[in-house]
């Protein structure tokens, strides 16, 4: 990569990230809605009717195949290969937004991170209509449109701007000023959900599981199972990215993999429900399950919603569904700390945090991102739990680098722009 631009060039970037900053939050929160209220239409409150649990699935694969058929793009990125950075071309926002609700809205076990990087890294690429940049300060606005969009999912800028410039690290000093236009754009942006002057804006999302019980007075045994939790989380993750890869080498034409993939999560969320688990809880990122499963107060509930989780996670991976890969990992990581809470009584709001961010480390191989994350997802606890998240984590991230080494080549789940 080039130096980064200086003096002139650079002040209009960072200008330009602020510019980009209200229309990527923006579009971002339309997204969100859309996925939102979609969901709540065909899936209405409470228990949904088994036909409703098996053939939702089903008919959003047909959507996907639609959106990856006979639109540009190929539906965006496949989560398989994790999160992608790169800039993403407008022809492409109608194919990332079609296949995204046709996975997300009915039931696929993916989060809605990567369409949302991607629509806010299309509002860069149309800036770049209007304002001639070169190819370094293509990604930079790119870049910056991302930084807005995924703050709007992330509950601010914090967690954005880790997650990328984690993801990044490699780049060196060269990194900071690359990214601090997509700071200025995350933080500009963000005022559409908090407000300024006499707006109060829109409603932030939520990350903040409420009413979790303080916790005081850190014992030996919180700190091993945690480390526990941490190499389990990376030992589960390994195994659902290689299910998910046989997954993916079946034999099947894509239209015929997909539907077989849409009706394999739907048996999955009604055998769970047969086993007393909640099938909303199998399907869907786990975003909004997370609070539940970390309370749980039955072993076979929490194994029931692993397992199934586990399984239809996998299946979403490889069949060929569209949307992010963290939320699921986030949830699979929650479940395994549970156990501590059924086994060991462990507190639920360590086992939230810690495994909130074993899972997010195990699945993206960062550090310091999944941390922030698990602070904000606890809320008001998080310092007394982040001392031993820390320790969740680091067992998660060196398990994950010891796999990595074993099954060559690595592959980064966050990949940076050029």
């Amino acid at each position: 990569m080039a130096e980064p631009p200086t003096g002139r060039a650079y002040l209009r970037l960072i200008l330009l990230g602020a510019a980009i900053g209200i229309p990527a939050a923006l579009i971002a929160a339309l997204f969100l809605a859309s996925v939102h209220e979609l969901e709540h239409w065909l899936w209405g409150t409470g228990e949904p009717p088994w036909y409703a649990v098996l053939s939702l699935p089903i008919l959003g694969a047909i959507i996907v195949v639609l959106a990856r058929r006979f639109l540009p793009g190929d539906g965006g990125h496949s989560p398989l290969e994790g999160l992608s950075t790169a800039p993403t071309p407008i022809s492409y926002a109608p194919g990332v937004v079609l296949a995204a609700l046709g996975s997300l809205s009915y039931g696929a076990v993916l989060g809605p991170e990567a369409p949302v990087i991607a629509l806010g890294s299309v509002v860069g690429m149309i800036t770049t209509r209007f304002v001639k940049l070169d190819k370094q300060g293509t990604a930079v606005v790119s870049n910056a449109g991302q930084f807005s969009s995924i703050s709007a999912l992330f509950g601010g800028p914090v967690v954005a701007g880790m997650l990328l410039l984690e993801g990044g690290i490699g780049l060196g000093a060269r990194l900071l000023p690359v990214l601090l236009p997509g700071l200025v754009s995350a933080s500009i942006g963000y005022l559409i959900f908090t407000g300024f002057g006499t707006w109060g804006g829109l409603n932030a999302p939520g990350l903040v599981v409420p009413d979790m019980p303080a916790y005081s007075g850190v014992h030996l045994g919180d700190l091993l199972i945690v480390i526990i939790v941490g190499i389990l989380s990376a030992l589960a993750l390994s195994r659902v990215h290689l299910l998910g890869r046989r997954v993916a080498e079946v034999k099947l034409p894509m239209p015929a993999l997909l539907l077989a993939g849409g009706l394999a999560v739907g048996l999955l969320a009604l055998l769970a429900r047969a086993l007393g688990a909640n099938s909303q809880d199998v399907l869907f990122s786990g975003q909004a399950s997370v609070g539940v499963v970390a309370t749980a107060d039955s072993t076979k509930i929490v194994l029931v919603l692993l397992i199934a989780k586990f399984l239809a996670y996998a299946v979403c991976l490889g069949c060929g569904f569209r949307g992010g890969p963290i939320f699921p990992a986030i949830f699979l990581g929650v479940a395994l700390a549970s156990l501590g809470v059924v086994w060991f009584d462990l507190s639920p709001t360590l086992a939230l945090a810690g495994g909130a961010a074993a899972g997010m480390a195990a699945q993206t191989r960062l550090i310091f991102s999944p941390l922030v994350f698990a602070a904000l997802l606890v809320g008001a606890p998080s310092l007394d739990v982040l001392p031993p998240a820390v320790l969740a984590v680091a067992a998660a991230w060196l398990t994950t680098k010891f796999l990595d080494r074993r099954a060559k080549p690595t592959v980064e789940t966050v990949a940076p722009a050029e």
